[in-house]
């Protein structure tokens, strides 16, 4: 990767990683947030077993990811979402509005799946792009 910038993004102020992975990944200006699950960064436990709560939660830490690199969440272009139950797509989309609001909202992708690390409710990841001021 010569010539390729390459940092790695890790800030306390979001859950640690609970597998071999970082929390972001910066390649020259864009910026790949792994999915973020509504873990309390201090006691590494879920609000509750609600998906709005972990939901909140969960853009709590993509936007302590995202400052750690000098950025926010108007940087995100790209969001995965992840949930346990697809009939919870509305509870957790009242909360995604409040974090992604005006009329600028990344594009994004929503999915129910399986199941999702320690039977979270939902889990978002990210790709946001930099300034050159930020890098």
């Amino acid at each position: 990767m010569a010539g390729i910038c390459k940092r790695i993004i890790n800030t306390v102020n979001a859950p640690k990683a609970i597998g071999a992975y970082s929390q972001a990944v910066v390649i020259d200006k864009t910026m790949y947030i792994s999915g973020q699950l509504g873990l309390n960064p201090t006691t590494m436990e879920f609000p509750s077993n609600n998906a709005a709560e972990q939901a909140d939660q969960a853009l709590k830490n993509m936007s302590a990811i995202l400052k750690e690199a000098g950025a926010s969440l108007s940087n995100v272009v790209k969001t995965t979402v992840l949930l346990a139950d697809i009939n919870d797509f509305q509870a957790v989309n009242e909360i995604y509005s409040k974090y992604f609001a005006g009329t600028d909202f990344p594009a994004r992708a929503a999915y129910q799946v399986g199941n999702l690390p320690k039977l979270a409710r939902v889990e978002i990841e990210a790709i946001a792009v930099l300034a050159n001021s930020q890098l």
